[in-house]
């Protein structure tokens, strides 16, 4: 670059050829910033610092482009040169850098007439830094100049709009974030802090992080803290605060080196343990942080790493650099690195250097009796994007001037020459280049300029001896129909903690099966409380946001972690209420028969006979059919039972009143025919007519049961009504109306006969039956009163056992009241069973 005041030096790398390929490299860490004013004296930035992996990458590039030289299947009858500057890690530098190769370097430049020619550079392989890459690129795009960074990771370069001519060969902050939430996931770390570095590079990525996590569901974030640039004590020291009170266990950073050295130096000031460090690939490396004063802190840090290649032959051509004796030191990155390697000067040296000891520098001295991280290729990560940004562009021209008739991609069919090249057809077939390097891995960029993301995983082991091992204990790819994959050999990892385990970073433990999530208020949704779900509801898995209600026929189990079943609850004969209601209705059907036996066995007998004898053995196998109906309300219901329960019990008791009815008809009649006058009632009062009587009396209660099922069928029905966790198995009567109608008629024979027997109670005779009929419905009446209420308001099974009960209980009332005394009179006072003393009580 020209100004008036003198032509603008920069530290730097040149090498003729056909056609020129710029490099941006980061070779000194410091630098003393100049004044680029164009009307300024001439000057030239101060850097000082030497970067031996930035020079061992510039020396990446010069090797591809030698190799690329000497393949002869690649731009044959092309020969590469470079030209290669020192950003010195300044912005400001790089950019002026980045402008002096695409304009050219020399004071003047001459093009023919016709102002066409190659470029000073036909594109640049850099910058490493997303900053500086964002400011050249935004420029170079307006050109359509293809940049290729090796190194610039800030996913807002993916924006084609902006950056139209910008590549990398470096995945994307984008893929990064997502490969730490990767491995987030993988360890079940949902709480967790955030450190990034106040430039492009960090901000973009929480940016990225934040975003991606949310939507993740990862995890969340403790704390978000923004490293400063340089020392920064007291900023520092808040920082490392926040992050020792915090809960999470689990630091993320996003920083270079410079800064981690900063915050580390804190960290061990503070004496801050039990962190697991995540590192990103900008200090993933750092050899400067893997010493033994900072492993007790750093340890098993796991980190997202460049992919590692390997680049044959690449130590081979180091070993062949030497100094250039005859041109100036001051901006030869040779010699400065020389001069850093064996400790030494060029001739003339500073003041004061021989004086205090120092040697000079022969350029004879052999590089590989020197110990110096130049020469390690073990772990060649940022150099193999360099080589593959390098190849890129070599096949990308190749591909340009390989152009055939008939394929020619730009305006009026044409297709770029060596003697007309324009950068921004060179973009056009980077776009489209498609190769692989020499260990397989393939190149090739997506439409946002982007190349196929993978990432190492790397560990940091710290040896029992005191060393420090990088190991690779996995990798992230993006697969093209899979998305983002994780591999990761867990047993190689070290875990920098006592139990050799991961570590817990939770902001709360997760809520077991049984139990759902309820978020505290004002915190992360990472904060939350284990709510017990309540009762019909579950909820089977870890970290339930939700209870989900169990189906109807179910209800939750005692841990709330299932359904089960719901407890199906009826009357059962296996049940000890069930039980005791079975056996006393076989008992009272039992007694039922042994008394009808014993009237049989004596119905010769006066106080057999008395009364009707047929009407009191109708009365008894009534009786034993109002006990049995009892074991149909017991056991599960089903269709028939429904229908036949209540029709057997009401006519069962219909006939059993109905005897009792006439029995007292029979009795008032009996005693009215024994008055002057009244012998005619009796011939209304015949066993024809007795039979008749209570035949019709049956026949409507039939009736009615008959119309009620034909109407409105009494039918299981499963009422969850009563019991969340039961289902109660139980008999709808089908129609409250027909119910109703049957018992009121019962009750309404039941009160005639009551009344009918009052009256008859005081009527002469030693043995007055209408006495035994008024207690026994006194006592019917007074059941069935009673089992009304209770009924109501009995849920499941015990309704049932309230109508049994009622059943049993009016059943031996009637039983007891009018067999027990006759019974006895047979049994015990046989004396008594004679017709005199029956008819000689009554008259005295």
């Amino acid at each position: 670059m020209v100004s008036s005041g003198g032509k603008f030096q920069l530290n730097g790398m040149h090498k003729d050829g056909d056609v020129i390929l710029g490099g941006l490299f980061q070779i000194h860490f410091f630098s003393t910033y100049p004044d680029l004013s164009f009307n300024s004296e001439p000057q030239h930035p101060t850097c000082h610092g030497f970067d031996v992996l930035g020079f061992r990458q510039a020396q990446t590039m010069a090797f591809a482009i030698n190799e690329i030289n000497r393949n002869s299947n690649l731009l044959p009858n092309v020969t590469l040169g470079y030209s290669l500057y020192d950003n010195c890690l300044q912005l400001g530098i790089g950019f002026r850098a980045a402008l002096a190769l695409v304009s050219g370097q020399e004071e003047q430049v001459d093009l023919p007439e016709t102002c066409v020619g190659t470029p000073p550079v036909l594109g640049i392989v850099g910058d490493s830094s997303s900053t500086r890459c964002i400011a050249i690129s935004s420029v170079l795009g307006l050109y359509r100049v293809p940049m290729v960074s090796y190194f610039a990771t800030c996913s807002c370069l993916s924006d084609r709009q902006k950056f139209p001519s910008f590549f990398r060969t470096i995945p994307s902050d984008a893929f990064q974030v997502r490969a730490v939430i990767q491995i987030l996931k993988r360890f079940g770390w949902t709480w967790a802090g955030l450190l990034i570095s106040d430039d492009d590079y960090g901000l973009n990525a929480a940016r990225s992080f934040q975003s991606d996590l949310s939507q993740s569901g990862a995890g969340c974030l403790a704390y978000l803290e923004i490293l400063p640039w340089g020392e920064d004590p007291d900023e520092l020291r808040r920082i490392v605060d926040v992050m020792k009170k915090s809960t999470a266990r689990v630091v993320i950073v996003f920083a270079h080196e410079s800064h981690m050295i900063n915050i580390m130096e804190e960290v061990v000031r503070q004496n801050v343990t039990g962190l697991q460090w995540i590192a990103s690939e900008a200090w993933t490396s750092a050899a400067v942080l893997q010493t033994p004063r900072l492993m007790p802190y750093l340890g098993g840090t796991l980190g997202i790493a460049i992919r590692r290649g390997e680049i044959p032959g690449l130590r081979d051509f180091m070993l062949q650099i030497h100094p250039d004796l005859h041109h100036s030191y001051e901006y030869n990155l040779v010699n400065q690195f020389w001069e850093h390697t064996f400790e030494c000067r060029f001739s003339p040296p500073p003041a004061g250097w021989l004086e205090a000891g120092g040697a000079l520098c022969t350029g004879q001295e052999d590089l590989e009796k020197v110990e110096t991280e130049f020469l390690d290729i073990s772990d060649l990560r940022s150099e193999y994007n360099v080589y593959k940004a390098v190849y890129s562009l070599a096949y990308a021209l190749h591909d340009m001037l390989q152009c055939e008739s008939g394929r020619r991609p730009f305006s009026n069919h044409s297709c770029g020459s060596l003697q007309r090249l324009e950068p921004w057809q060179l973009v056009y077939y980077l776009e489209k280049v498609n190769f692989s390097t020499p260990v397989g891995d393939q190149v090739l960029f997506d439409e946002n300029g982007d190349a196929l993301p993978i990432y190492d995983i790397m560990n940091w082991m710290w040896l029992p001896d005191g060393r420090t091992e990088v190991q690779t204990v996995g990798e992230v790819k993006k697969l093209p129909l899979k998305g983002e994959q994780l591999t990761l050999d867990e047993d190689k990892i070290f875990w920098n903690f006592e139990s050799k385990k991961p570590p817990r970073s939770v902001c709360s433990e997760s809520c077991p099966p049984g139990t759902r999530m309820a978020r505290k208020k004002g915190e992360p949704v990472c904060c939350f409380d284990c709510i017990p779900c309540s009762e019909g509801k579950t909820s089977n898995k870890t970290d339930s946001t939700e209870c989900t209600s169990c189906p109807e026929d179910f209800w939750s189990s005692p841990q709330r972690d299932h359904c089960v079943p719901k407890q199906i609850e009826f009357l059962s004969y296996n049940e000890p209420l069930g039980i005791c209601l079975t056996t006393t209705s076989l008992l009272g059907t039992f007694i039922c028969a042994v008394v009808l036996g014993i009237f049989i066995y004596h119905r010769q007998t006066p106080i057999v006979r008395a009364n009707n004898s047929e009407l009191s053995f109708q009365l008894l196998l009534s009786l034993k059919l109002c006990f049995l109906c009892s074991l149909l309300f017991i056991g599960r219901p089903r269709p028939w039972t429904c229908q036949l329960r209540h029709a057997a019990f009401g006519i069962s008791f219909v006939l059993c009143v109905s005897c009792i009815l006439v029995k007292t008809m029979v009795v008032l009649a009996i005693f009215k025919a024994s008055k002057p006058g009244g012998e005619a009632s009796l011939k209304w009062f015949g066993a024809v007519q007795q039979r008749g009587t209570v035949l019709i009396l049956t026949c409507v209660q039939a009736t009615i049961c008959t119309a009620w099922i034909v109407s409105a069928s009494p039918a299981p029905h499963k009422n969850t009504q009563y019991y969340n966790d039961k289902i109660v198995y139980e008999c709808v009567v089908g129609s409250t109306v027909g119910f109703s109608v049957l018992l009121g008629y019962i009750g309404l024979l039941a009160v005639l006969s009551f009344l009918l027997a009052f009256l008859a109670r005081n009527l002469p005779d030693s043995f007055n039956e209408a006495k035994l009929i008024t207690f026994s419905m006194l006592i019917f009446c007074a059941v069935w009163v009673a089992f009304v209420p209770a009924y109501i308001s009995s849920p499941g099974k015990y309704a049932d056992a309230v109508e049994v009960f009622a059943i049993l209980a009016s059943s031996f009332g009637l039983l007891m009241a009018l067999f027990g005394p006759k019974c006895y009179i047979i049994l015990l006072r046989p004396e008594r069973n004679t017709k005199k003393a029956i008819m000689g009580r009554g008259t005295k």
